[in-house]
């Protein structure tokens, strides 16, 4: 039983560390523009979620380089959803008026936590 409570707690850690990068952590700087590959701003944003993975699974006495690597790969795929996301968004010209906007919405949310499903899993496995 204590072996599942913790797998919860952790996925409360990853949706708190969540809530907090994609919407309270966020500013203009980090969205103006990211349609663009390379943009600073996105790559800003996907550190901030990084360090708050970094810090959740530390949390859960994750060795560092368990964490090294989940971080990583999580710093490439956030990088990309988010792009994907706005590009779509930016293209199709997408308010929240239109549905488009709440269904690319709801497909980059699903993605990060898909994303999450896949830590958590590497870490049942390799930790």
């Amino acid at each position: 039983m204590e072996k599942y409570s913790t797998i919860l707690l952790l996925f409360v850690a990853l949706q708190i560390k969540h809530l907090a990068g994609d919407f309270f952590l966020q500013n203009s700087k980090m969205i103006v523009g990211r349609e663009r590959y390379w943009h600073m701003g996105r790559a800003l944003h996907s550190g901030v979620h990084v360090l708050l993975t970094a810090i959740s699974f530390a949390l859960f006495a994750t060795s560092p380089i368990l964490i090294l690597w989940i971080i990583v790969v999580e710093f490439i795929v956030h990088f990309n959803i988010d792009w994907g996301k706005a590009r779509y968004s930016v293209e199709k010209k997408l308010t929240p008026d239109q549905p488009l906007f709440w269904y690319a919405m709801g497909t980059d949310q699903t993605l990060h936590q898909l994303t999450y499903i896949l830590m958590v899993w590497a870490w049942l496995i390799f930790s």
